[in-house]
């Protein structure tokens, strides 16, 4: 954690989606809470031509469609905290308008005892040119740190080239690269499950586990993100960050302690042990019209308005190369257009090596089930663990025997907490300087190697998109990547 605590949070791109959706509720819970500095001030700036007093009537606006009455608290109080400096961030020329805003909110972004958080939500071309502004005003001293959205590039090469950007003006441990899904409750509870309780840690290995999977899920399709989407596609959407994320918290070793640099550091290294995956090991998929909910929708060469051949979907078949994980694969899948919204990690248990119930009535039919955790992200956030048990009663054939699912609904068992949005958790460590929930640079960058690695066999094989329709889960290309292991995907 930095020494300092933020007495000033800019927001970049104050008035666009992110802001309205998520920063802003965040921030206003977070001071209902009483979370937030007493002093902190938060500066909205965009290119938006307004003045401070529509900003704060377009704050008022967001807050009352997207955060709930009763997290709130007091508007007004929080409102008073927002000004607000329009700004082109292509050109330097109001960038030093920008900084005397930000001095008349705060001591000074050098003051010693106080500080500067920058939350910069743009597009990718514009991180330079707002990097090289940053500088030449005078924001980017000692006391000021930079938390980056993504997209943070398209391959390797785009990403280094932003990363070196931010570099030239902030050193590493005052950079903050933000994956939302590490804010996310249960996501930060896989951590505590693994190494909070000593049941989980002995087994959490090649010899018990037989295979883990990752699940993404989307019911919607381009929802407004047409260019963006277009260029990008779901391996580098959702598998480049978020799903190498769940990956890694699963195969990660244990930290010496929970701290940036001890997690950080074994994450990286489960990152840089995956395998490269081949062609064989990976599906591409792109919906057709069909029907979410029974609801009609588009193809998404219709939503799109032209052909394309950028996948919506994909799955593959990932190896972590390393001692602990040595022959057990992660099956990944992510999709648009499915059949319901789900995140979801399953980590399924080898059979039991000898069952003394051979030729007992099992009520399954099928033998012993092998165990099974899964871990509910969204919408549903829980814990449900399989077991085999005994069916009450007598029978004349013998022990009867059903899988029974231990369940623990987060929200239940912690009824006395607020449900948080993902984005609270980080807003409140980025402001307090702790990177623990953020990505490094390294992580990043083994990351995309594994990801362009994937687009190169993909180029180099003629690999093009299989079609589905939309409300199913995927080309049936999906269902035989597992099949053909003897696995069948979690439903």
């Amino acid at each position: 954690m930095t020494e300092f605590a933020a007495d000033r949070l800019l927001l970049f791109g104050a008035t666009g989606d992110l802001s309205r959706r998520k920063l802003l509720p965040s921030l206003c819970a977070l001071d209902a809470d009483g979370l937030l500095p007493e002093n902190l001030a938060i500066i909205g700036t965009a290119r938006s031509e307004i003045d401070e007093s529509e900003f704060r009537d377009m704050a008022r606006a967001a807050l009352e469609e997207f955060l709930p009455a009763e997290r709130r608290g007091d508007m007004a109080r929080f409102l008073a905290r927002l000004s607000y400096q329009q700004l082109d961030a292509s050109s330097i020329d109001g960038f030093d308008a920008l900084a005397q805003k930000v001095a008349e909110a705060g001591r000074g972004a050098d003051d010693a005892e106080g500080g500067l958080a920058i939350f910069l939500s743009t597009a990718p071309s514009l991180f330079g040119p707002t990097i090289a502004g940053l500088k030449h005003a005078g924001l980017t001293g000692e006391r000021v740190r930079m938390c980056l959205e993504k997209p943070l590039g398209t391959d390797l090469a785009t990403s280094a080239e932003i990363n070196d950007a931010v570099a030239d003006a902030f050193p590493e441990n005052r950079i903050f690269r933000i994956d939302h899904y590490l804010g996310k409750e249960t996501v930060q509870n896989l951590l505590a499950l693994r190494f909070a309780n000593i049941l989980f840690e002995p087994i959490w290995n090649s010899n018990v586990i037989e295979h883990v999977q990752i699940t993404v899920a989307e019911t919607v399709g381009l929802e407004g993100r047409v260019t963006f989407y277009d260029d990008a596609g779901a391996l580098r959407d959702m598998v480049q960050n978020h799903m190498l994320q769940l990956l890694a918290l699963v195969a990660m070793e244990p930290p010496t302690s929970f701290d940036a640099t001890a997690v950080r550091d074994e994450k990286v290294k489960v990152l840089r042990a995956l395998r490269p995956a081949l062609a064989s090991e990976t599906v591409t998929g792109q919906y057709r019209a069909g029907a979410i909910l029974g609801q009609a929708v588009p193809g998404y060469d219709e939503e799109l308005g032209k052909p394309s051949t950028t996948e919506t979907f994909t799955a593959i078949k990932a190896h972590v190369d390393n001692w602990r994980w040595k022959g057990v694969p992660f099956y990944l899948r992510t999709g648009k257009r499915l059949p319901e919204r789900v995140t979801e990690i399953l980590v399924q248990f080898r059979c039991v090596p000898h069952s003394i119930f051979e030729g007992q009535k099992l009520q399954t039919g099928a033998g012993l089930m092998p165990n099974k955790l899964l871990i509910g992200i969204q919408p549903e956030e829980d814990i449900t663990l399989s077991l085999m048990g005994k069916v009450p009663g007598l029978d004349e054939n013998g022990v009867r025997l059903r899988e029974v699912p231990l369940q623990i609904a987060m929200p239940d068992a912690f009824a006395e907490h607020q449900r948080r949005i993902a984005y609270e958790r980080l807003l409140l460590d980025l402001i307090k300087g702790d990177q623990t929930l953020f990505v490094r640079r390294d992580e990043v960058e083994a990351q995309w190697q594994w990801i362009d690695a994937i687009r190169a066999e993909w180029d180099a094989k003629g690999v093009t998109p299989k079609t589905y329709t939309a409300g199913s889960w995927g080309p049936s290309a999906a269902i035989a990547l597992t099949e053909r292991d003897g696995v069948s995907w979690h439903e």
